[in-house]
C-alpha cells in the first residue's frame, strides 16, 4: 500500500504543478485580450459579443482550475460536478464561443451577404445566458457532493433546483444555437449585400 500511496500523492504533485504553470500564460492572455478592447476601437457586433463572452467564459473556467492547485481541495471535488462545470466552461465557452464569434464574423465574407445583427445579438445572449445557467449551478451541487458518471441520483439530496435550472440553461443554450443557426440560413437566402 505504501508504493501506491507514493504513487498517487507524486500524480496529485504532478497535476497541480501542470496546472500551476498554465496560470501564468493564460493570464497574460486575458490581459492582452482585455487590452485590445480598452486600447482598441471596439464595436460591439455580434461577433465582438461572442469574443466578449468568451473571456467571461475562459476567465470563470480558469479561475475555477486554479482551485484545483491545493491539492486538499482538489481531492474532494475529484469526481464531483465541480470538475464537470470547471471542464464544460473551458470546453464549451473558452472554444465554442470563439466558433460562433468566427461563423459570424467571417459569413459575409463567405458568401458576400450580410447576417442580420438582431437576431444574431438575441443568439449571442440565449447562449450566453443559457450556457452560465447550464454550467454555473453544477459548481454548487459538486461542493454540495453530487458525483459524475453517476445516471440516477436518490431524492431529497437537496439538488433538484439546481439541476432543474441546469436543464432550462440547457434548452436556452440549445435554443440560442437554433436562432443562430436560422440566423445564417436566413441571411444566405436573402440577397443582403455585404
Amino acid at each position: 500500500w505504501s508504493v501506491l500511496a507514493v504513487v498517487v500523492a507524486l500524480a496529485l504533485v504532478f497535476f497541480a504543478g501542470a496546472t500551476s504553470m498554465v496560470v501564468i500564460p493564460s493570464t497574460i492572455q486575458v490581459f492582452a485580450w482585455c487590452m485590445s478592447f480598452v486600447l482598441g476601437v471596439a464595436r460591439f457586433k455580434t461577433p465582438l459579443l461572442f469574443i466578449a463572452g468568451f473571456i467571461f467564459m475562459f476567465v470563470t473556467g480558469g479561475l475555477t482550475g486554479i482551485m484545483f492547485i491545493a491539492i486538499p481541495f482538489d481531492q474532494q471535488v475529484t469526481d464531483t460536478y465541480f470538475v464537470v462545470a470547471h471542464f464544460h466552461y473551458i470546453i464549451f465557452g473558452a472554444a465554442v464561443f470563439p466558433i460562433f464569434a468566427g461563423m459570424y464574423y467571417w459569413f459575409p465574407k463567405v458568401t458576400g451577404r450580410m447576417y442580420l445583427e438582431k437576431p444574431g445579438q438575441i443568439s449571442f445572449w440565449l447562449i450566453f445566458a443559457g450556457t452560465n445557467l447550464l454550467f454555473f449551478p453544477m459548481h454548487i451541487v459538486g461542493l454540495l457532493g453530487m458525483p459524475r458518471r453517476v445516471y440516477t441520483y436518490q431524492d431529497g439530496l437537496g439538488w433538484t433546483a439546481y439541476n432543474l435550472a441546469e436543464t432550462i440553461g440547457g434548452y436556452l443554450t440549445a435554443a440560442g444555437i437554433l436562432v443562430l443557426l436560422g440566423n445564417l440560413v436566413v441571411s444566405y437566402r436573402r440577397a443582403i449585400p455585404a
